[in-house]
């Protein structure tokens, strides 16, 4: 105010020209938020003349002069002059003025007065009640008042957007809380009806979502507040509205007229209802009313639209559902309730708070949009119905009856987390029923999963990873063993015109090249690898004793191969249905091992004559010793040669390297915690072990009979 004569000020403001009382009022506009010069212009008597041109100028004089009064009630100034007629002026200039300068001016000035009341610490006006019924005398005279507030959020400009949503949530907070309990849902269900969900929603997901930002965060609260409010709303059928509510259920479900039987009683004719009236469609028990308990009205409420906007739907289910038997059948209502229930949870609508001012710091950060606005809420019936829908297909896939109801609750609840919780902010709510509805179920069951895993792993973090540990060892042996048996089961290998020079210096056992296979196979004591190389494969497998080369694995210093550890495509398995490598394909697994230099072109029996470790040679003989290629093997799939890259290193006392075998370990490990998880004991009661099993007899066995194995 440095340089502004306030007296001066209030002089003009009250002239007869209007140009200047248009220049004093928009000087004003910039100072009358400061209180010390507020205090000042109120006690030249400034605020007699600010309200004169509020209710008498117009044009950009009127716009000017709406601003000063809605930033003088901002600080909390000025009420003694708010009277009736100033609230009617303000509410027809909603109602009926076009220019966007001037309806920003009054719908802030209407702002303030319905949220007055929530302020503390204030000096009201004995001349006029504040909050929504402050407006009500002059709504009635002007009825398209809430008509032309929920068309301002369609403007474009956004100050008015944000104005008129402001105006919107203070009428919403003070129906809600100062209305009876027969008042507010009537207010509610009228905005509803003038389509500001569908408004609100498209701000959401706009672009101009920075500069409505406080109030559609406060929008958004409010709706919880009403979900909330609605849920805490026990289910009375002695009310009339709630009587009403479920006979409309009832009565959409095209009952039999002869389910219905007149009995002659003692004080007249009584009628008789059909025992299943409510069970049949889908509620527990004959006393629907006390199965809201838990949604309270808002699961009513979800029920009687879902069934009033898809009657036909609702029959023909219902039709279909009593060919089928009891334990079969899919209980409607108590599916519908169940998703109220869940969808709840999901937007966590009883841990909102509208007054939480920790929404509002997240709003610094343009990045924190996507996680704080939610307008997927608005579309709360939308939801429910896609919900329904996914509840229904889903019991009908997995063949579901009664006693797995709550199995298809938490499946349900899995797939809206995994829809709904990815979804982002401009996400229609198209594509969320398209999602719902087309969503793959081996990919939910997979994530419910999941789901299980982490749940146990927050609460027996340490001890599930004890558990895990040891199954991954157990799953390790257990591949190590299967790859060893494939080692003693035995395999065909291709020869390679190459193998002679890459064999290099053994030349005792080189290939023919001539003979297109080779056979190898671990001898049962697992000490040797037998092989031998024939011109085709025989129909039966050889035997060891047909086998005339052997390599003692003792010798064997290490095994390299060009074998990728990535899985490869076409590998799944190790059936024998895997495509073949190609031929040209130079995959290999080479034993290396130590020769002494001074063996050259011995016997034949070089290998037998070579210890795997160099340090235990003697001195004196000063035998050097270098690692050459003692044995190249050229596998035709992949699945073979991960099983026997890995089972020789796992038999050599090394870890695996190919995906194959990790995978496999991994499932095998994973398995076993998901039974763990799931406490599948294998001390239950059962049959007793051996049961229905003839023993063979051990007559004529010694001791030692298991122990022939052979083969060496």
């Amino acid at each position: 105010m440095d340089g502004l004569n306030v007296a001066d000020l209030v002089e003009r403001l009250g002239s007869d020209e209007d140009g200047v009382r248009k220049m004093a009022a928009f000087k004003l506009q910039s100072n009358i938020g400061d209180p010390s010069f507020t205090d000042v212009f109120i006690a030249e008597g400034g605020l007699t003349n600010l309200r004169y041109l509020t209710l008498h100028a117009s044009g950009n004089t009127l716009a000017y002069s709406l601003t000063c009064f809605s930033r003088l009630l901002e600080v909390d100034k000025g009420w003694d002059y708010i009277n009736q007629d100033v609230v009617e002026r303000v509410v027809e200039l909603v109602v009926t003025h076009p220019l966007v300068n001037i309806l920003r001016g009054a719908m802030a000035v209407l702002g303030a007065i319905v949220a007055h009341q929530r302020l503390s610490n204030t000096q009201s006006s004995p001349t006029i009640s504040y909050g929504f019924r402050a407006l009500k005398p002059a709504i009635a005279i002007h009825p398209q008042f809430l008509e032309k507030l929920v068309s301002s959020l369609s403007a474009a400009d956004h100050a008015l957007c944000a104005n008129a949503l402001q105006l919107i949530n203070a009428l919403m907070r003070d129906a809600i809380t100062n209305d009876g309990e027969a008042e507010w849902p009537k207010f509610i269900k009228r905005l509803q009806d003038l389509g500001v969900i569908k408004a609100v929603y498209g701000l959401m997901q706009s672009n101009a979502l920075q500069d409505l930002a406080h109030p559609l965060l406060e929008f958004q609260a409010l709706t919880k507040v009403l979900l909330r409010k609605w849920r805490d709303v026990p289910v009375d059928l002695h009310k009339p509205e709630h009587r009403r509510a479920l006979k409309s259920i009832h009565l959409a479900s095209n009952p039999e007229k002869s389910s219905e039987l007149l009995e002659d009683g003692e004080d007249g004719k009584d009628k008789k209802h059909n025992p299943e009236k409510w069970r049949r469609l889908g509620f527990e028990t004959e006393t629907p009313g006390l199965e809201f308990e838990e949604t309270g009205y808002l699961g009513m409420m979800d029920l009687a639209d879902y069934v009033r906007k898809h009657e036909d739907t609702f029959r023909r289910l219902l039709l279909e559902q009593s060919t089928l038997p009891p334990r079969t059948r899919c209980p409607i209502a108590r599916a519908s309730l169940a998703v109220t229930t869940i969808l709840y949870e999901r937007f966590e609508i009883d841990g909102s708070d509208p007054d939480d001012a920790k929404g509002y710091l997240a709003l610094e950060t343009r990045s924190n949009y996507d996680k704080i606005f939610k307008p997927l809420i608005l579309q709360w019936s939308r939801l429910h119905l896609a919900g329904l829908q996914a509840f229904f297909r889903l019991w009908k896939v997995t063949g579901a009856e009664r006693e797995d109801f709550l199995r298809l609750v938490d499946l349900v609840r899995v797939l809206l987390d995994a829809v709904v919780g990815s979804a982002k902010r401009d996400t229609s709510i198209q594509e969320i029923e398209e999602q719902t509805r087309d969503y793959d179920c081996q990919r939910l069951r997979e994530i419910q999963m999941e789901h299980l895993q982490l749940s146990y792993e927050d609460t027996w973090g340490h001890h599930l990873r004890q558990m895990r540990d040891e199954l991954t060892h157990e799953a390790l042996q257990f591949m190590k063993e299967q790859r060893i048996r494939c080692l003693l089961q035995g395999a065909w290998f291709p020869n390679s015109q190459g193998s002679r020079r890459e064999l290099g210096q053994v030349t005792q056992h080189e290939v023919n090249p001539s003979r297109s296979f080779r056979y190898v196979k671990l001898s049962h004591n697992r000490r040797y690898l037998h092989y031998a190389d024939f011109d085709v494969k025989g129909d039966q497998d050889p035997d060891l004793d047909s086998l005339n080369e052997k390599l003692d694995l003792g010798l064997v210093s290490s095994v390299a191969s060009n074998i990728s550890t990535t899985t490869p495509t076409s590998t799944r398995s190790s059936t024998s249905t895997l495509k073949n490598l190609p031929q040209s394909s130079t995959t290999k697994i080479t034993i290396h091992g130590y020769l002494a230099s001074s063996s050259r072109g011995g016997s034949s029996n070089h290998h037998t004559n070579h210890d795997r470790h160099p340090s235990k040679s003697t001195s004196n003989s000063r035998v050097q010793k270098e690692e050459i290629a003692l044995l190249i093997l050229y596998p035709s799939t992949h699945s073979v040669a991960s099983e026997w890259l890995d089972g020789l290193l796992m038999l050599l006392g090394q870890q695996p390297i190919t995906s194959e075998t990790k995978k496999l370990t991994n499932l095998v490990a994973e398995y076993g915690l998901k039974i763990r998880l799931l406490n599948v004991r294998l001390d239950e009661p059962g049959p007793e072990a051996g049961e229905g099993i003839e023993v063979p007899s051990r007559e004529g066995l010694d001791e030692n009979y298991y122990y022939d194995i052979g083969g060496i």
